[in-house]
């Protein structure tokens, strides 16, 4: 714990910084939406055209997710080397190579250039692994560039405001992938994706106030290479990174089968069941936007209190979709599912965030984000794999268990987040 007692005043973000935090939002959007466009309107439809079984649609994903796992701690260090704006542009870079390659390697196989299952299987991996990768910078190096400049009274609210572009781009992804699918073809949305993810990649390198990269500080000096390879183990950290990983297999499991579930009950298939998940995935995005950028800036809610009120709430949208064939109940689950991971996961990130002295922001940051992606590397077995192979409402009920298990345990082993003294961010870029 800091032994630093300086007095913190409570003001918000400068106009400068204001703008620094929406050029995050967008690019973290930018990230979010081309994930679940991926997930839910281009990578199902296709792999159904293309004979490839369902759970291959979720297993492309784990190897991105295993590597987003393993890199996203070390990108996290290095954006307090070398600075965030450069860490959070080379993500974005990583990540438009990833969606050129996808799309490129889509187009072949749909136009039979490259056939066999698992040939096509190898290549779409192989794209999203510099994603994993490279890409992984992106979130650490954006969440610990807030992080620096707020003071610990506000930081929930931030954190909040700019990761929500990551939480709204997932979930409204899949609305705007399916006009694009209707007008452009199965592939559009990835190579749009990409052309973004690229000009934001400039823009944050170029526009990005950081008048100096981070410096080692006098406390940064002390803290060894075992303690910060360490922190995960923390008592204050911990908590909150095993309330992470349930959540993110929870939503893998959640977004990974709602598509098949959505196109099974309403009987569509190919690019018709982008039409059915487009307007579900909407209603996910009202929630998410209600839960953070209305009730968190209003209410000034516990993190405590967003963990268990967001995991309760995404198990309630859980349970919904298993005895419905209605479309109006699917899209009601979805607003649910989207307000509880807009409510839970600003919980655990700016909780692990505070609990910890500014000299740590970049290596929490990247095991929080590493955390977020952990659950994905065995969701499609827990997801995909379960509904095509043992039981169609298995997946939602097993969720929604885990989802009460967080629950409970972010009410009853979660420790009171103790906030960390630290000076007022600087107005320095």
């Amino acid at each position: 714990m800091s032994g630093a007692t300086d007095t913190i005043t409570n003001k918000a973000p400068p106009p400068d910084r204001r703008g620094a935090f929406s050029l995050l939002f967008v690019s973290l959007l930018a990230i979010g939406a081309g994930n679940t466009m991926l997930i839910a309107a281009v990578l199902p439809p296709m792999t159904r055209e293309l004979g490839m079984p369902d759970w291959m649609a979720g297993a492309i994903f784990s190897l991105s997710a295993a590597l987003w796992t393993a890199s996203s701690p070390f990108w996290g260090k290095k954006s307090s080397q070398w600075g965030r704006r450069p860490v959070a542009a080379l993500g974005l870079a990583g990540y438009a190579l990833s969606m050129l390659l996808f799309g490129c390697f889509g187009w072949l196989a749909m136009n039979g250039h490259i056939t066999g299952a698992f040939v096509i299987f190898g290549c779409l991996l192989l794209s999203r692994s510099f994603f994993g990768l490279i890409g992984s910078g992106a979130s650490p190096a954006a969440q610990a560039y807030v992080a620096d400049r707020t003071s610990p009274e506000d930081r929930t609210k931030e954190i909040a405001s700019v990761t929500s572009g990551f939480s709204v781009g997932a979930v409204a992804g899949p609305a705007f992938a399916a006009a694009m699918v209707a007008v452009f073809g199965l592939l559009s949305p990835v190579f749009f994706t990409c052309m973004l993810a690229a000009a934001m990649s400039v823009l944050l390198y170029t526009r990005l106030p950081e008048k100096t990269p981070p410096v080692p500080t006098p406390e940064q000096k002390k803290a060894s290479a075992a303690d910060a390879k360490g922190l995960w183990r923390d008592s204050r950290v911990l908590p909150f990174l095993i309330y992470a990983v349930g959540l993110s297999l929870v939503t893998g499991v959640l977004t990974q089968t709602f598509i098949f579930a959505v196109m099974d009950k309403m009987g569509v298939s190919g690019e018709a069941a982008a039409q059915f998940t487009a307007p579900a995935f909407s209603a996910g995005a009202v929630g998410t936007l209600i839960a953070q950028l209305v009730i968190i800036p209003r209410l000034r809610i516990s993190n405590r209190s967003l963990m268990v009120v967001g995991a309760l709430m995404l198990a309630t949208g859980a349970l919904m979709i298993v005895p419905t064939e209605a479309f109006a109940v699917l899209i009601s689950a979805q607003f649910l599912v989207g307000m509880g991971q807009g409510l839970a996961r600003p919980g655990f990130s700016s909780g692990a965030s505070l609990a910890v002295g500014p000299a740590m922001q970049g290596n929490v940051a990247g095991l929080v984000i590493s955390a977020n992606g952990m659950g994905f590397i065995v969701s499609p077995f827990f997801g995909p794999f379960i509904y095509q192979y043992v039981g169609q409402s298995l997946p939602f009920l097993m969720a929604a268990g885990l989802l009460v298990c967080l629950a409970l345990f972010a009410r009853f082993a979660l420790p009171a987040v103790d906030i960390v003294s630290e000076a007022t961010p600087p107005d320095a870029g």
